[in-house]
């Protein structure tokens, strides 16, 4: 069974930094490429970052660019995303997902999410 359990999340003003995790179990972790995605109130999920299998590889939606960096430890079956420069419009519930690829499209599974906050 696919587990992936985020945390990490938390309540930061605005310019504020992050790190969320992402621990994974039930498959072959090193085999996958993984990702963040993000869901506000009221809007649709939005997909933030993907790594590809062995981490060589990295793509970003435009909205995150140049602020977050997704990365992964596959000897730890963890995955990060490091947010930097956090801003009100990063307020979501953070997802990390399996078997995503560079346009965000999510084929495996999600976790239960880690809350993010931007507030002053």
């Amino acid at each position: 069974e696919v587990q992936l359990v985020e945390s990490g999340g938390g309540l930061v003003q605005p310019g504020g930094s992050l790190n969320l995790s992402c621990a994974a179990s039930g498959f072959t972790f090193a085999a996958y490429t993984m990702g963040w995605v993000r869901q506000a109130p009221g809007k649709a999920l939005e997909w933030i970052a993907t790594i590809g299998a062995q981490g060589r590889q990295t793509f970003y939606a435009e909205s995150v660019k140049g602020r977050f960096t997704i990365s992964r430890d596959n000897a730890e079956n963890t995955l990060y995303l490091q947010l930097n420069d956090l801003k009100t419009d990063d307020t979501a519930n953070y997802y990390c997902a399996q078997n995503v690829d560079s346009n965000g499209i999510v084929y495996g599974d999600r976790g239960q999410g880690t809350q993010v906050s931007v507030a002053a």
